[in-house]
């Protein structure tokens, strides 16, 4: 009898411990994800217009090892992911890697620039994104760089925002935007930025353009200028 006794409080025992440890776990989870849950912001209703710049036979800046309509595309892509994640309307000028020019056209430059102002105008947008990535002769000019078009007080708002935010969490991002005259800004109605996110001509800036943790933590704090714009 005594070794089934033994035997029924060794099992008791022992299902006490697992029934222990399933509450430290769950209550751990909980403290967890408490922790993590963002602080409540409400739905936006602010329409953001990003714009990937080049794209089709105008791939921009050259790379060593990647092209600059490529890496515009992906950058578009992921400010647009974080964008919807906090309720904002996005709307791309460009979804996939061909020109918004029409192909007959003579003037196929022309005819995209006047496509990324149609869908700029036709989103009535808040605010325009323009993405691109830099190129210099000399191989050691990096960090990002934003400009505004000239005399656009809410364009220069909206760039200093965004600038001083990258500077202050992406090494080598410049700290004072700049104007700008590029027909994306020069068009829009509405405060607009273009954002050369780094220089491609520059090797070991090229390898971090081309990071994903780091694309996602530059997009992000872009996305963060623009929160501090809005004053969200």
């Amino acid at each position: 009898m005594f070794p089934q006794k033994h035997r029924f409080f060794v099992l008791k025992k022992k299902y006490f411990v697992l029934a222990a440890c399933f509450l430290l776990v769950a209550a751990s989870v909980a403290i967890y994800f408490s922790a993590i849950r963002p602080t409540f912001m409400p739905k936006a209703e602010h329409v953001i217009v990003i714009d990937a710049g080049h794209g089709g036979k105008d791939g921009g800046a050259v790379g060593k090892n990647t092209v600059e309509s490529e890496l515009n595309l992906e950058y578009a892509k992921t400010l647009e992911k974080i964008c919807k994640q906090y309720g904002f309307k996005v709307v791309q000028t460009r979804e996939d890697m061909n020109g918004l020019y029409n192909p007959f056209a003579s003037n196929k430059k022309k005819s995209e620039m006047e496509k990324r102002k149609e869908i700029i105008c036709g989103a009535k947008a808040d605010l325009v994104v323009s993405i691109h990535m830099n190129s210099f002769p000399s191989s050691e000019a990096r960090g990002a760089q934003v400009y505004y078009a000239q005399g656009s007080e809410s364009g220069q708002a909206l760039a200093d925002s965004v600038s001083q935010n990258l500077h202050n969490n992406i090494e080598n991002a410049k700290l004072t935007s700049k104007v700008g005259d590029f027909y994306v800004l020069n068009v829009s109605p509405c405060p607009s930025i273009l954002v050369e996110c780094g220089f491609l001509s520059n090797a070991e800036e090229e390898k971090l353009l081309q990071d994903e943790t780091y694309r996602q933590n530059f997009c992000y704090h872009l996305f963060c200028g623009i929160l501090k714009f809005f004053q969200i």
